[in-house]
C-alpha cells in the first residue's frame, strides 16, 4: 500500500489527537521544556506549525540567548538554538515568531532546575524486572481504547491485539515487585504508538514525546518513577533512536529530504529493509553495500528508519534522550538495535548522556552470539578501528545461548557444563564484564521454561546461574511462575503472554499465590529467596570469581568478597551424588559452616559433600 493511501486524513486525526497551541497555529513544540546546568548550554527547540518558512524569531529572555534559527526544507518546521549561560536560573521565556504574512505568534519555553544530575543507573548489585506493560495488569479499564487511534478495542484471546496492561497496573503491583527482590523494572516502550495493528509492544513509536493514553498519561509516568524510587526500585526505559512507527506525525510533513533513510522510497509499497548484517559495524572487509543497506534500511516496513546523519535528526534523538531522564529521573535507558544505526551517531548520543549523567547506565541490545561482537561495543573496548561507543553496558546473547545449550546437553569433554565453563572465560576480553546484562530470555525470545524443555530443575539452575555470575541479571516477568510458550515456539503474542492476576476475573493470581500450580509456586519461592539474597551480599555484587573446572556432572562457581564467599554448584547427575572437597581447598572454607540459601539448612565444608538430587545448591558463608 502506497504510503500517502496509508496516511490518507492521518492530519486530521492529529488534529484530534495531539494537543494544540498558540491558537491552532503550532502543532508541536520539542523538545516541549528544557533545563539550566547542563554541561551543554544549548538547546535546539523543533517548531512545527502553518507557514513558517522566512519567519523572523525574537526572544524576550532575562538570561536566555537566541543564538540561531534555521529553516527545514518543509516550509512549516523552525529550529531555533538557544543558549543557556552558564549563571542562568530558571524561567519561562517567551518565543516571538513573525511569519512572512505579518502575522504574529508568541510561544512561552520553560527552562526549570535540573533535579537528576546525580541519578545513579543500574549496575551488578541489581536484578532487573523486565515487563511488557500491555500484558502485565490492567488497573485502569477507562484507558483500554480511544476512537480517534488506529487500533481500539482490546482482546485477550488474540496473541497480538492489545490486552489492557497499563502503567497504573505497574504500579499498582511494585511491592510484589520488590518483595520478589528485584531493585529495577525495565518497561518495554510506553510511549504513543498509533498504529493500525500490533501497537501493543510499544516498538513502533508515532510521538517521541508523548505517552500512549491507553497505557496512561505522562503523570502516571512520572508517578510510576517516583513510586519505585520511593521502594529503592530504579525504573529503566526502553528507547528507539533507530526507527520509528510509520504514522509517527512528521511522516505527513517531513522537514528534510533526509530525514528517513531511503526516503525517497517511503511512498513505495516496497521499501528497502536491512540485511541485518551487523557485523559490517566491525568487519574490516566489509563492502559498502552490505554495510549501507545494514545501516539504512528500514527494520521491517511498518518503521521508518531514521537518520542521524541528518544533524537535526541527531540532535533531536540526544535531547528526546536527555529530557526523558530528566523528567522521569530514569536509572537507565535500554535501547533498542543498537547495531542499526548510524554508529559514529550512536558514540555522540551515549557520550553526552553520560557527560551530564557521569552516574548513569545505558546497555544496548546487540543480538549476537559471538561475544567478540557484543565486546565491540562496550566502552574502554580496544577495537582495531579505534572506535569507543561511551556505551557502559550490552546484553550477554553468546552466554545466555550457552547457558542453555549447556543444561540441554549430554555431558562431555566439549559439551554440557564444560561449555558453559569455557564460555565465562570469554570475560578476558571484555572491559567490565560485570557491567554486561545477562538474562535467561526476553520478550523476542522464547520462554526459558521453554527452551529447557519445561523443565523446572533445569530452569532454577539457569536462574541460578544467571543471579550469581559476574553479570547484571535481568529476568522477564513470569519467569518466576514458570510462564511458558511451547505450544508455538517463537510466536511473540504467546511468548508476551499475560501475567496471572493482572486483570480482574483472573482464576490464577500469581501476585499473592491464589491457585497457582505447585511448580509455580515453588519456583516463585525459589527466586524470591535468591533475589532478596543477592539484594545483600557484596560478594555477588562485586567480589571476584573462581570457578572450577567441572568434573563428574558438578560445576562449582565462587563469588568473593573480604568476608564473605557465596558458593554456586550445578550438579546434572540424577542420582545421589558424592562430591570430594578437597579439590576447592584453595577457596579457604575447609572446617567452615556454610548455609544454604534456599533450605536454610547447615554444614561443615570438609570431607565431601552428599547431593541428593540433581539441581542448583547456593552456599554462603554468611551466618546471619
Amino acid at each position: 500500500m502506497h504510503l500517502k493511501a496509508v496516511l490518507k486524513n492521518s492530519l486530521l486525526a492529529l488534529m484530534g489527537s495531539v494537543s494544540l497551541s498558540i491558537s491552532g497555529q503550532v502543532l508541536h513544540v520539542e523538545p516541549p521544556n528544557w533545563w539550566v546546568g547542563f554541561k551543554d548550554p544549548s538547546v535546539q527547540v523543533m517548531i512545527h506549525g502553518n507557514d513558517l518558512k522566512e519567519a523572523r524569531v525574537e526572544l524576550v529572555s532575562e538570561f536566555i540567548q537566541l543564538s540561531g534559527v534555521r529553516y527545514a526544507e518543509s516550509p512549516n518546521y523552525l529550529f531555533v538554538d538557544l543558549q543557556i549561560p552558564e549563571d542562568g536560573t530558571a524561567e519561562t521565556v517567551v518565543l516571538k515568531i513573525e511569519k512572512k504574512s505579518g502575522e504574529t505568534i508568541e510561544i512561552p519555553y520553560e527552562f526549570r532546575e535540573r533535579t537528576a544530575e546525580e541519578t545513579e543507573g543500574f549496575n551488578s548489585s541489581d536484578a532487573i524486572y523486565l515487563i511488557t506493560p500491555d500484558r502485565f495488569a490492567n488497573a485502569n479499564p477507562k484507558n483500554d481504547s480511544f476512537p480517534g487511534l488506529r487500533e481500539t478495542g482490546i482482546d485477550r484471546t488474540h496473541d497480538y491485539a492489545r490486552h489492557g496492561g497499563d502503567i497504573e497496573g505497574i504500579i499498582s503491583h511494585l511491592d510484589y515487585i520488590k518483595e520478589m527482590g528485584f531493585t529495577a523494572i525495565w518497561s518495554s516502550p510506553l510511549l504513543e504508538n498509533d498504529m493500525p495493528e500490533q501497537s501493543y509492544h510499544g516498538y513502533a513509536i508515532t510521538d517521541f514525546y508523548k505517552v500512549d493514553p491507553r497505557f496512561g498519561t505522562l503523570e502516571d509516568y512520572k508517578t510510576l518513577a517516583g513510586e519505585s524510587r520511593s521502594r529503592g526500585i530504579k525504573l529503566i526505559m526502553d528507547q528507539v533512536v533507530n526507527h520509528c512507527g510509520r504514522y509517527h506525525w512528521w511522516m505527513e510533513d517531513l522537514p528534510f529530504s533526509d530525514w528517513l533513510n531511503f526516503q525517497d522510497l517511503a511512498d513505495e509499497e516496497e521499501v528497502k529493509t536491512t540485511n541485518h548484517r551487523r557485523t559490517t559495524n566491525q568487519d574490516p572487509y566489509a563492502s559498502k553495500v552490505d554495510s549501507e543497506l545494514m545501516q539504512k534500511g528500514w527494520f521491517v516496513s511498518a518503521m521508518p528508519d531514521l537518520n542521524q546523519q541528518n544533524p537535526f535528526m541527531a540532535t533531536y534523538l540526544i535531547q528526546n534522550s536527555i529530557w526523558w531522564i530528566e523528567t522521569l529521573g530514569l536509572g537507565g535507558i535500554r535501547q533498542d538495535t543498537y547495531p542499526y544505526p548510524d554508529k559514529d551517531f550512536l558514540s555522540d548520543w551515549a557520550q553526552r548522556i553520560m557527560d551530564e549523567y557521569p552516574k548513569f547506565s545505558i546497555v544496548g541490545e546487540e543480538w549476537s552470539y559471538n561475544p567478540l561482537l557484543v565486546g565491540y561495543w562496550q566502552s574502554g573496548a580496544k577495537n582495531r578501528d579505534g572506535y569507543e561507543s561511551h556505551l557502559k553496558s550490552t546484553m550477554d546473547f553468546p552466554l545466555q545461548k550457552v547457558l542453555v545449550e549447556s543444561l540441554n546437553e549430554d555431558e562431555g569433554w566439549d559439551s554440557g557444563l564444560n561449555t558453559l565453563y569455557e564460555a565465562l572465560a570469554n570475560d578476558f576480553y571484555y572491559p567490565r564484564p560485570q557491567d554486561i546484562m545477562l538474562f535467561p530470555d526476553n520478550h523476542d525470545m522464547d520462554r526459558i521454561h521453554t527452551q529447557l524443555g519445561e523443565d523446572s530443575v533445569k530452569t532454577k539452575m539457569a536462574v541460578a546461574f544467571i543471579a550469581l555470575a559476574p553479570r547484571i541479571p535481568q529476568f522477564y516477568y513470569g519467569t518466576e511462575i514458570l510462564l511458558e510458550n511451547s505450544a508455538k515456539p517463537g510466536d511473540h503474542g504467546l511468548i508476551r503472554t499475560d501475567f496471572p492476576g493482572g486483570w480482574k476475573g483472573d482464576k490464577v493470581n500469581a501476585f499473592i499465590g491464589k491457585n497457582l500450580p505447585e511448580a509455580s509456586r515453588d519456583m516463585q519461592d525459589f527466586m524470591k529467596t535468591l533475589l532478596n539474597f543477592r539484594k545483600n551480599s557484596p560478594a555477588i555484587h562485586s567480589g571476584e570469581t573462581i570457578h572450577f573446572a567441572p568434573e563428574n556432572g558438578t560445576y562449582l562457581l565462587f563469588r568473593r568478597a573480604s568476608d564473605e564467599v557465596v558458593v554456586l554448584l550445578l550438579n546434572k547427575n540424577k542420582g545421589e551424588t558424592v562430591l570430594p572437597l578437597n579439590r576447592f581447598d584453595e577457596m579457604g572454607l575447609k572446617g567452615k559452616i556454610l548455609n544454604n540459601i534456599i533450605s536454610g539448612s547447615k554444614f561443615p565444608w570438609e570431607g565431601s559433600l552428599v547431593l541428593p538430587k540433581r539441581g542448583a545448591y547456593i552456599f554462603t558463608t554468611r551466618t546471619e
